[in-house]
């Protein structure tokens, strides 16, 4: 064979070979129709993203849920009671409407002087004179008895509204001596946050009067009144109730402390005496424990009335501690 026939053999076999190798490139646009598939699978594990994010879509909803709740709790009207008054008549307490009374006569003599202080025509303006607490120097000289007929005689007036508050939380009795059942009161609003002033105070069928109980009985009671809690409620009280008469009914003054801090806050002060049984040195003691206090008032308990064979109140009131009491009985 001659090197050109050997020349074109040899050319003849790399186009077969090219030919061979040709056919698998022919065959990569089919590989490359796999493409579009991957793209739309991928394509497809797009979509779950926004089912993810799906859940937080609530979270605001939850956040302003409590809101109108909060906002529907000052329009909480006060509970109203029923006072038995011809029950309160009685026992010998005021009450409205009823015959003219001695003890009715004898409150209005205790309330003038009180009243004229509210008003501002006492001897000096007096701050706070509208919160007044009426205590003893101990137990059982009468001074809760007193609290309620004086409220209520001062709710007699055309021009005054009362609110009493017992504020004997170690032994209240204000609610006893009305013949009403327990109710939450003071130390349900100092031991609960969610309990506001509004929330426990009862308005009576006596007009213009309203009570705060001492509330549920707590280990601690006494501390609490003495408590900043208290203290802010005292400042709350003064300032959006100023043109209400407030009467506390507080501890006595040789048995505990709180009725010495409730003392700092208030205007005015009433001291049941016990005739005859309290001595001078307790009574000495105990307005010793109130000179903060500028007004100061003696009320005698169960003391005889000459020619009349009957116990009453006689009265007495002075300006700060060390004066002489006018006796008014």
């Amino acid at each position: 064979m001659s090197i050109i026939e050997k020349a074109v053999e040899r050319l003849e076999q790399l186009q077969r070979a090219n030919a061979g190798q040709a056919a698998p490139e022919a065959a990569a646009p089919v590989d490359a129709t796999p493409a579009p598939v991957r793209q739309a699978s991928a394509f497809a594990a797009e979509p779950p993203k926004p089912v993810a994010e799906a859940p937080a879509a609530p979270a605001p909803v939850a956040a302003r849920t409590p809101a109108p709740a909060a906002a529907a709790r000052p329009g909480n009207p006060a509970q109203s009671i029923e006072i038995d008054l011809d029950r309160l008549h009685s026992i010998g307490a005021v009450t409205p409407n009823a015959p003219r009374s001695l003890i009715g006569d004898e409150f209005r003599i205790v309330k003038r002087p009180l009243l004229r202080n509210v008003q501002g025509k006492g001897a000096a303006a007096i701050d706070n004179a509208n919160l007044i607490m009426i205590t003893s120097s101990l137990p059982g000289e009468g001074k809760s008895f007193s609290s309620i007929n004086l409220a209520i005689s001062m709710a007699m007036e055309l021009d005054h509204t009362v609110l009493l508050i017992d504020a004997d939380v170690s032994r209240p009795s204000v609610l006893n001596i009305l013949g009403l059942p327990p109710k939450k009161g003071l130390m349900d609003v100092l031991t609960n946050p969610d309990i506001q002033l509004g929330d426990v105070l009862l308005k009576t069928n006596i007009e213009k009067l309203s009570l705060l109980p001492a509330g549920t009985p707590h280990p601690r009671a006494t501390e609490l009144l003495a408590s900043d809690a208290m203290n802010n409620l005292l400042d709350e009280l003064a300032v959006r109730y100023s043109d209400r008469i407030i009467v506390f009914d507080s501890p006595p003054l040789l048995v505990t402390t709180e009725s010495r801090v409730l003392a700092t806050h208030m205007g005015q002060i009433v001291m049941v005496v016990e005739s005859n049984k309290t001595t001078q040195a307790a009574v000495k003691q105990a307005l010793s424990t109130i000179e903060s206090c500028p007004v100061k008032l003696m009320l005698l308990n169960k003391a005889a009335h000459s020619g009349a064979g009957a116990y009453g109140y006689g009265y007495g009131y002075g300006y700060g501690y060390g004066h002489n009491p006018k006796e008014n009985a």
